[in-house]
């Protein structure tokens, strides 16, 4: 038998989370349009398909081990992270909780591990992952919508999808505005290597995705009512801060061009013997 509740679809009892769907299908889609443009340039698109359940599982414990560590402000009990209290709850998938971060982070690992053993360029498989990153990270922006979380500042909007409501009160709907930026990202990870194909270095368009996903969440943290505080600071706010500085200077750095000195060899004379 099959039923729906308001946060997911019951089937045979067992509860499937509107979330956990949503993710899955981001993660789909995203790999079906790294696996079209891998193949638009001249690779093999079954690898996507190959590392896709290394990225996905990596993915999702370190997106997990990332929230454990880094909870929001509203979970903590008495200032207290609630996984240091009770640590078995960390292993609770179903309760929730993912930090985008460290999924990020333990599925680029993941793909450096994979192309390290099938011997393939890690720097162009990040690339050719980029905008399929970019399109999953937006959709899976819409579990956040099922769920009734992550919304922003209190406002006087009413109209969806630019505010939700929540409890008859209208905030602003953060999810959406991700969404949109993961969407825009993802555009111009696809525009980029063909406007400017030989130009860009293997690694490069990833280095702008983390650029631009980087600039917008630390935007968006301004208005988001749930933050990551840890010692007074919020550590998402900060990293995103931090690797968006990173990442420009390496984009920077790495396209330096130097002066290469043309040297004329002086031109040696032989005798005639």
């Amino acid at each position: 038998m099959i039923t729906f509740a308001s946060d997911g679809i019951v089937i045979f009892g067992l509860k499937i989370y509107f979330y956990a769907l949503v993710i899955i299908t981001g993660a789909l889609l995203g790999a079906f349009l790294a696996s079209k443009e891998a193949k638009r340039r001249g690779y093999n698109p079954d690898v996507i398909w190959d590392v896709l359940p290394w990225i996905l599982i990596a993915g999702i414990i370190g997106a997990r081990i990332w929230h454990v560590f880094t909870p929001s402000s509203t979970i903590l009990i008495n200032g207290v992270n609630p996984y240091f209290i009770n640590p078995l709850d960390a292993l609770n998938f179903r309760k929730g909780g993912l930090g985008i971060p460290g999924g990020v982070i333990a599925g680029v690992l993941a793909l450096f591990l994979y192309t390290r053993k099938k011997k393939l360029v890690f720097a162009t498989w990040l690339d050719l992952l980029a905008p399929g990153l970019a399109l999953a990270q937006g959709i899976g922006r819409w579990g956040n919508f099922f769920n009734k979380e992550l919304y922003g500042l209190q406002t006087n909007v009413t109209w969806f999808p630019f505010a939700v409501k929540i409890n008859n009160e209208y905030y602003l709907a953060t999810f959406f505005y991700e969404f949109i930026w993961n969407l825009a990202n993802m555009l111009l990870l696809l525009w980029l290597p063909r406007k400017l194909g030989g130009k860009m270095k293997p690694g490069d368009n990833f280095l702008v995705y983390i650029i631009f996903y980087g600039i917008g969440r630390f935007m968006l943290e301004f208005i988001r009512l749930e933050y990551s505080p840890i010692a007074g600071i919020n550590i998402n706010q900060a990293f995103m801060g931090v690797i968006v500085v990173v990442s420009i200077a390496a984009l920077i750095l790495r396209h330096l061009k130097k002066k290469e000195l043309s040297v004329v060899p002086d031109k040696v004379k032989t005798k005639k013997k």
